[in-house]
Parts: structure tokens; sequence; C-alpha cells
């Protein structure tokens, strides 16, 4: 079988191409080592694999995952590569393209988005490219799935190739010591030695650790040393990562002249047309906040609640009656009768009746990724992140983030920065997760009717401003910046197929689901058990509980915040397992009836109180995944300790200033 490695810059069309390959994830684990994403799938001809590496602009590694292709290329099994090349930006693209033929191994180049490029006027001889860069170069459309028979041929047919790897002169002095180390590498070494030698050159620290493993490393540092000198004397210029770069660039425009044709007639493409307008520094922001406004106004108030009320209707209802008929025919104890009704039902229905809310709101993000739009908040973002200690990249894993923490946190692995990186990676927990909006759904249910989409955007708001201040704080003391850089890629805009959002809305939203049959499900019947047993026995009043007992050693601390009593600080303890749980353990402390939990809320609550509570699950300790997830990125127990702690009392902090700041007002 074979093994074909794709790869290819960000937002080319790689995702798309991978799943109009293979159909179908054949599995999703993390690279060795590392938690990057690894997704193979089985070529839609079954006679091979598909192996996606992540985005990357160059194998010379500047973030953890363009490390991971380097990497790849040193100690994986592969047949070949199939390279994604976005031909309305060939000339960028084509700098990965030069690295990986310099590699030496059999490859196709999958030329995507040829439409986009004609429509900017640029005309591609294919054929001459082909011959120019000796290596099949096949156009496609990966998302109308034009030319992809076309790709398939190529792969199976230059499998069996011999690949000779694209020789560039990089001159004279750099050429000769490139000479010296290839000569110096053992036999043994049997990657391409002159790529090696290029890569070493260039700074790659991937490819150092690798040479130095068979050849001395000071060896290698004097080399590197001699050949800058001779470099600098020369008058070339100050840095060899440059000379590299700048030789292959003259290689690319020399490609360029004699196989691209340019009509000069074409004029501003509808992406830039709309660019103008939603990459405008005040504009964008207004558009983005609008946008994020309708995203809550289809989740809670046109689409997504009312379905969301016949679902709870249905478990409440139908759902209640049956398992009570099912108990009645099995003769079951009173316990049983608790145990399954007020545990499992209240606890775990509680929860899934929010699921239509969830998966609309990761539609939503799915279509803000497929249609490129969220590079271009990164871009709207990009100055005020920067006077706040990040660059706009972060934005990225923060709108990620909303739909689920856990990947939020994995995201920030594309930032280049270690200190940058590290920041985003502790401020994700702030953003307002889908495991929040069971939360948030109940409470504006109760409070908040005729204003839930903005009660609900000003705690995501709240949530952006907040992590805001904190990277701002935390950027002029305990992580002081570096020297920052920002790179994004804008894609042209594309109107989302429908098969891939719905399976990206799948891939993020079942993960809600999975947690209701483990988390929720073990969680629920837990606290249960708990509100069911005390010191005294079995069958006890609530209040006469253990959980009674552990939700009283908070209840004092939670006074000032609004919400002294022991159902909340019971509530607020179980959240840490998952943030919906908080809904589960409220179904079964408050004992709701028919009606629902949401009619039974204004006994224990004002609006003031629910709005504090609200802002304090937003903000506080990060649930048991996420805190996993931090631990993994930064490979430290110190930080994901340091995680835990701040967001607890920058929660807090913001609650007792709502609340006590409102009763001054007079809200309370």
């Amino acid at each position: 079988m074979l093994n074909v490695a794709l790869a290819g810059n960000p937002n080319t069309g790689k995702s798309s191409l991978f799943n109009i390959l293979t159909g179908s994830y054949e599995y999703v684990g993390n690279w060795t080592g590392v938690t990057i994403e690894k997704k193979v799938g089985l070529l839609k001809n079954k006679k091979g694999y598909l192996i996606d590496l992540p985005g990357i602009y160059s194998v010379n590694p500047l973030s953890r995952d363009e490390g991971v292709t380097a990497r790849f290329l040193l100690t994986e099994e592969f047949s070949l590569i199939m390279n994604v090349v976005d031909a309305s930006q060939l000339e960028r693209n084509l700098n990965l393209t030069l690295q990986l033929l310099e590699f030496g191994r059999p490859m196709v180049i999958s030329l995507n988005m040829v439409d986009v490029a004609r429509q900017r006027g640029m005309e591609i001889d294919t054929e001459k490219l082909s011959a120019m860069l000796h290596t099949p170069v096949i156009p496609v459309v990966a998302r109308s799935g034009k030319g992809i028979d076309a790709l398939l041929d190529a792969v199976m047919s230059v499998q069996s190739a011999e690949a000779a790897p694209l020789h560039i002169n990089y001159g004279y002095p750099l050429e000769n010591s490139i000479d010296l180390l290839v000569h110096k590498l053992p036999a043994k070494v049997t990657h391409n030695k002159r790529w090696l030698a290029v890569q070493f050159f260039e700074g790659n620290e991937v490819v150092r650790d690798y040479l130095e493993q068979h050849v001395d490393p000071q060896y290698l540092k004097d080399l590197y040393q001699k050949t800058e000198a001779a470099v600098v004397k020369k008058g070339q210029t100050n840095l060899l990562s440059l000379l590299i770069r700048q030789k292959r660039s003259a290689y690319i425009q020399d490609v360029l002249a004699k196989c691209v044709t340019t009509d000069s007639k074409a004029g501003m493409s509808f992406s830039d047309k709309i660019d103008r307008i939603v990459t405008h520094r005040v504009f964008g922001v207004v558009i983005f906040l609008a946008f994020m406004y309708l995203t809550f106004k289809l989740t809670f108030e046109w689409v997504g609640g009312p379905i969301s009320d016949l679902l709870d209707s249905f478990f409440s209802g139908p759902l209640t009656n049956w398992f009570t008929a099912l108990l009645d025919a099995g003769n079951a104890s009173k316990f049983m009768y608790d145990l399954v009704l007020d545990g499992i039902i209240s606890g775990v229905g509680g929860v899934l009746v929010f699921v239509p809310q969830i998966f609309i709101l990761f539609l939503i993000i799915s279509f803000i990724e497929d249609s490129g739009y969220m590079a271009r908040i990164a871009t709207v973002m990009d100055k005020v992140m920067e006077k706040m200690g990040l660059n706009g990249k972060a934005i990225i894993p923060m709108i990620i983030g909303f739909g689920c923490n856990v990947p939020g946190v994995m995201a920030a692995r594309s930032i280049e920065q270690p200190k940058e990186r590290l920041l985003t990676t502790l401020l994700n927990p702030l953003m307002s997760c889908s495991a929040r909006l069971p939360v948030y759904s109940l409470f504006v249910g109760a409070f908040f009717v005729r204003s839930q989409a903005i009660v609900v955007l000003s705690l995501y708001v709240l949530g952006v401003v907040v992590a805001l201040i904190v990277a701002k704080i935390f950027s002029i003391t305990i992580l002081k910046k570096e020297q920052s850089f920002f790179l994004v890629e804008l894609p042209p805009y594309r109107v989302p197929q429908w098969q891939s959002l719905s399976r990206s809305t799948w891939e993020k939203g079942k993960g809600f689901i999975r947690k209701a049959g483990t988390f929720i499900f073990g969680g629920s019947v837990l606290i249960w058990l708990l509100s069911y047993a005390g010191p005294k026995g079995f069958d006890v009043p609530m209040d006469e509980s253990f959980l009674a007992m552990i939700g009283g050693l908070f209840k004092y601390i939670l006074a000032p915040i609004g919400f002294g009593t022991w159902q909340a600080g019971a509530s607020l303890v179980t959240g840490f397992l998952a943030k919906e749980v908080v809904v589960s353990s409220m179904s079964i402390i408050y004992a709701a009836p028919e009606s629902g939990l949401t009619g039974l809320l204004s006994q224990y609550f004002t609006p003031l109180q629910a709005y504090s509570f609200m802002a304090f699950v937003l903000l506080y300790v990060p649930c048991l995944a996420t805190v996993g997830a931090i631990r993994k990125e930064t490979m430290s127990a110190k930080w994901t300790w340091f995680a835990v702690c701040y967001s607890l009392v920058v929660a807090y902090i913001i609650a007792i200033v709502i609340y006590q700041g409102g009763k001054l007002l007079g809200l309370g």
C-alpha cells in the first residue's frame, strides 16, 4: 500500500483535497511526541493512505507545526509527496515546493484553485511548469472535484519512478561548504545529503539535531561560522538563510516568467473588493461583532432555542413516561426509580436538550473557517492584539475556543514565538466554549428572554476583553514580550460546500455527545448519589446530603459575588469535570419539575445574581479536558497549575465587580 504525504501552505485547499481524495478519516491521532493532530485517510481507489501534514510555509520550522513536517521527512516511511499549491498564489507557494523537490523523493504537484487564478487574470502553462520542475503538475479544483481522477492517476504512475533531486546553485562560497558537509556525512545517512546540508545552512534546527547524531557538533558549528563569514566577506548578505531564500526566489521568478502569463487588464478580484471593507480597521471590527450577534440570534432565538424547547418537552414528557412505564413493568425499587428519573434523565437530559444550539454554533464556526473569513478576523484584530502583547494570529485559537477550549489550546501551536504561544495557551480557557452554552441557555431563558442574544454576546465579549487585559498584564510582567511578527495567508472567499460543512460540524460536535455518555452520565450518577446519601444514611433530605455538605464549604466564599448557597457551590464544584455538568447538577439539586429548571430558577436567583453566576462560570477554572490539553502543550505542571489558579482569581474579581457594582447602581 502507498503512503502519500500531503503537504502544502495553509489555506491552499489542502483539507478539501484530503476530504475528496479519501471521503473520511481512517483515523485521527497525534504525531509521535507532540499533540499536533495527525489525520490519515484511505484513498478512494483503495490503493494507499493519505497522510495530512500540518499546513506550513517552509520545511525550516518556525512553529511546532512546521517542525512536524521536517521530522516526518527524516523519520517516517512514505512512498511519495503530494504537494498542494494554490495556483493564485503560485510565487509564494513555490518556496515550499522547491524545498520538497530538493529532498529528492517522488512527488506530484496538485495545482489547486486554477479557477481562482483565471479570475485574477493568470494563465499557467502546466506542461511547461511540469517540465521545469521535473515532476507532474495536475490542475485541480478540489472544491468541485475537477481533476481529481487525473491526480490519482499521476500518483499511481509516479510511485515507482526515480526522482532526481532538484539542484539549485547557491553560488560560491556556500556551494563549497555544502560539498564539504556532504562528503563529511557517513554512508549510513540515507537521506539526500545535499538537502540536509542546505537545510542546515538555512538554520533548520530539526536537521541540525539530526546531523549532530552523525557529525561532531563542534565541526558543524565551525563550518557554519566560517561559511557565514565567507559570505559576508563576499558582500552577498550577512545571513545564510537570507542568501538561500534569495537564490530560491530568483529560481521561482525564472519559472514564473516562462510558465505564467498575466492579463494586465484584470481588475481587482472579488476577494480584494470585499477585503477593502471587511479588513477595515473600524468597519472590520463592527462587522465581526455584528456577525457574532447574528450567530447568537440563530443559536438562541431563531433556530436553536425552539428546537431545544421541543427536545426539552420530549425529555420531560414522552421519554420520562416511557421510562416510568418500563420501570413499573419491571417492578423496580424506589432507589432505581430515583436513580433513573431524577439522576440520569434529569442530569443527562438537562444537558442534551442544548445539543441543537451547540451544533448550530459549531456549524457557524465551520462556516467562518471554510469561507476564508477566519484569516480576515486575525488581520482586523492584529493591531489590538499587538498592543496587548500578542499578534493577530492569536485570535484564531480564541475563536476556535468558542467551540471548545481543547482544540483552541492546541491551535496555539501555530504561533511562531514561544512566549506568545504560551500566553495564548494560558488565555484560551477564558474563551466561552460550547460547554458553557447550556448554562447560558438556562439562565437567559429564565431571566433575559427578550435579550438572549445580546446577553450571551456580552459574555463572549467579556471573555475576550478579560483575556486581552490579562495578556497585557502578563506580557509586561511574567512573560515579557519578545520580537513579534504577524504572517497569515488571506485565502480567496469561498462559498462553503455543504458536505464539508456538515462533516466539520459533526467532527466538532460529536465530542459533546460523547461527553454526554461519559463525563456527564458518570457525573450525573455521582451527583445524584451524593444528593441521595448523607451521614444519616440513604434517601435523606437534600439539605442533609453529602452534596449539601460539599457545597456548604464554599457558600460563604461565594456570598460576596451573589450566590452564597450550598446549591450554587456544589454545582460549580462539579463543573471542573465538564462545564455542562453544572446544568446536570442544578437539574438534580433543584429537583426540576416537568415544567423544567428554567421556571424554577427565579426562586433562587435575581437577574443580577444570574449574570454574575454566568460570568463566573465563563472565567473560573478550566474543565478537566482543557487542563490536560494545557499540560500537554506547555509540558509544564507549573504553567498548568498557574492556568487553573489565575483563572479562578480573575473569575472571582470580575464576578464581585459585576455583583457589588450592580447593587450600587440599584440593579439588585
